[in-house]
């Protein structure tokens, strides 16, 4: 089964006046579809866009693992674990809450910033917080999430390239940028698909460069 769900059906969160911006797909927040609760590990794929100077004070998280990709400009983050580093695109910032961690998030630079922010039940609740971050990670290596049996994997296709999805019982295919066909449709900047048992299926680039981040879930 393929779910194809478009861009413009995120609905629209955040405090525009406070310059912050944010699309989800999944049920967040004030927006609760009965439906639309969850996928595979995935409970959150948030699109945020945050102005210069605007931010997320200090909130808390627990139970659940937290996967940031920023797509423009750069991301500042400070938790009450003692972490504090700058994301920029390329970078994959991952967040374990635990048994339960603040944190901080802020757009410190001068220049807008849009970032994905994917949250995953973990298998197991509770636990100690941990953070990592790895810098410029390469197409060739998916990023394991174990706590929450989910791998990471980022596709940056040139024009005309194919890349073959994850033959696992749930994946979650967003486009960053750019456009791809996946089976019959046809997929642009901030679409998803949901797969369910598929497999064979490939993501092809057309018209130009496209950067794909797909999630592998058992």
């Amino acid at each position: 089964m393929i779910d194809v769900r478009r861009s413009g059906e995120r609905y629209p969160g955040g405090d525009p006046m406070a310059g912050i911006d944010s699309f989800h797909a999944f049920s967040f927040g004030p927006y609760y579809e009965p439906h639309n609760l969850r996928f595979g590990a995935l409970l959150a794929c948030n699109e945020e866009h945050l102005g210069p100077g605007a931010g997320f004070d200090e909130h808390p998280h627990s139970h659940t693992e937290i996967v940031t990709w920023v797509v423009t400009g750069e991301l500042t983050h400070r938790d009450s674990a003692g972490h504090e580093s700058v994301i920029r695109p390329g970078d994959v910032q991952h967040l374990s809450a635990g048994a339960g961690v603040r944190h901080v998030e802020r757009n410190a630079g001068p220049e807008p910033l849009a970032f994905l922010q994917m949250w995953l039940a973990p298998l197991e609740p509770g636990g100690t917080p941990s953070y990592d971050i790895v810098r410029g990670i390469a197409d060739s290596t998916p990023y394991a999430v174990p706590a929450a049996a989910a791998l990471l994997h980022v596709r940056r296709l040139a024009p005309g390239e194919r890349t073959a999805l994850p033959d696992a019982p749930a994946v979650y295919v967003h486009v960053v940028d750019g456009e791809v066909a996946l089976a019959d449709e046809e997929l642009g900047p901030g679409d998803s698909a949901r797969l369910s048992g598929e497999r064979g299926l490939d993501v092809v680039s057309y018209g130009g460069r496209a950067e794909v981040l797909v999630w592998e879930m058992g």
